[in-house]
Parts: C-alpha cells; structure tokens; sequence
C-alpha cells in the first residue's frame, strides 16, 4: 500500500495575520488528513513540531516511502505585506511524478479557492523539501497568512483544505477514493467458512496482503462501492464488505 512522509511546516515564527502561525494550522491541516489517509489505505509517518525541515527530510530517508508532502502557507517578500494572495504547489524541477502530483492537488484546490486563477504549480531547484528528498516530493503554499482574506480562509478551511490535498493524492496513487467512516468501527469477519482475503485495491482480482480467519477483527476506515478499508493488525487494505459485519463505534475515532 501507499506510504508517505507526511511534513506540516514547523516555522511557528511565521505569524498569521490576526493571530495564530503557520505550525499551528499547518498541523491542524494534517490532522484533519489523516482519516482521509486511513479511508484511502495511505499509510503515513509524520514529523514533530519540534523538528525541522531538515531533519524531516533525514527522518524520510531512514525509511522506505513513496511520496514526501509538505504542508505549508507562504508570506510576501518584504515590502509587500499582505497584498499577495493564491496557493502555490511546488514540485522539484525534472520530477515527472512530483509535477503529476502537483497538478493533481491544485485542480483539487481549485474546487475549493476563491480565485482559482491563483492556484499554480511552480517547479523548484532551492526548495529542500522537494528536491532534497528520496522519493516525489511536493510542497503546498495553500495560501499567504499574511494577507487578511487569505488568513481568514485557512482559518475557515482546514477540513476542505486536507480533503483537496488527499484526493489529490490518492488519484496520484491511482486510487478510486473511499469514504471516511467516523469515528472508526470495528467489524467482524463473518465468512461462512474459511478466510477473508485483505487485498491491496479494491479488486477480487488485486494482490493478497493477509487473509484474516473467520470471526477476527479489523477497524473500518472507509468506504467504496462494495469494499471496506480496513485495518487488520496494522495492515491496511480492502475486504469485500458483505463479509463484514459493523460493530462498535470506537470511542477515540
């Protein structure tokens, strides 16, 4: 399945106008990511607030991951405070997949900008995490916090900002898009006899990453047609969902 480096800015520094900065709501936007990431069996590691570009994009290395996304909202050069607005997506110059995911995330923006003449995708050669990084790597500018009208709108946002930027993510991926279910349930296997095979898309047809005995659990993340996305001892993946019975809602989501 899926797996991305998931980086939300950690420049508290950058302050909004009327209050607030760009750590703040940039890992607000990654929170409300991570259950459209569950529902579209995304699995992700995330940085710290306390880490820094750079050693995010070292902790990315130690690890195996398909995509690097970074979170960020951008500020006026000096002198022209607050008059710039739009988002700017950001991929590393020469990367094919970088520039794909880019342009699938800003036709995802788009849809949900004021001015979506001001949405652009922008290739890079200085910005070090998108040209600096392992695997594709993309960078989003969602808006200028300094500029009144594009702060209010972050602030207002965050929910239709982080679903944009997953579905963006998950067309990259080739991946019909699955609905969150909230909180997350548990579900029963209940096959008449034998196994229930957790597959890697939803396809009879796809790969077999377990097969999960009669009367086991798994969480329900999401929904698609005729298929859950499921967690199943820390794999995530897609079972047939009439062979699921839905139990519990699970307090903590």
């Amino acid at each position: 399945m899926p797996r991305i480096y998931l980086s939300p800015s950690t420049q508290e520094y950058n302050l909004y106008y009327g209050g607030g900065n760009e750590e703040y709501y940039m890992n607000l936007v990654a929170d409300a990511m991570i259950p459209f990431l569950q529902a579209n069996a995304i699995s992700y590691t995330r940085n710290t607030p306390g880490m820094t570009a750079a050693s995010s994009i070292q902790q990315s290395k130690e690890g195996h991951y398909d995509f690097y996304l970074s979170l960020h909202s951008n500020a006026s050069p000096e002198g022209q405070e607050g008059t710039r607005q739009g988002a700017e997506v950001y991929y590393a110059r020469g990367s094919r997949s970088g520039h794909l995911a880019a342009e699938l995330i800003a036709a995802q923006l788009r849809e949900i900008y004021p001015n979506p003449e001001l949405v652009r995708t922008l290739p890079s050669t200085r910005l070090g995490e998108v040209v600096k990084t392992i695997p594709p790597a993309v960078l989003v500018e969602f808006a200028y916090h300094d500029n009144p009208e594009d702060a209010q709108w972050i602030r207002e946002n965050i929910k239709p900002m982080a679903e944009a930027t997953a579905r963006g993510l998950v067309e990259y991926f080739g991946l019909p898009w699955s609905t969150p279910i909230e909180p997350h349930r548990i579900g029963i296997v209940r096959t008449e006899r034998g196994n229930l095979n957790l597959r890697q898309r939803p396809s009879v047809t796809a790969p077999i990453l377990a097969r999960l005995p009669r009367g086991s659990e798994v969480i329900l993340y999401g929904q698609w047609e005729d298929w859950y996305t499921v967690n199943a001892g820390g794999i995530l993946g897609y079972v047939r969902s009439d062979y699921i019975l839905p139990g519990d809602y699970l307090a903590n989501g």
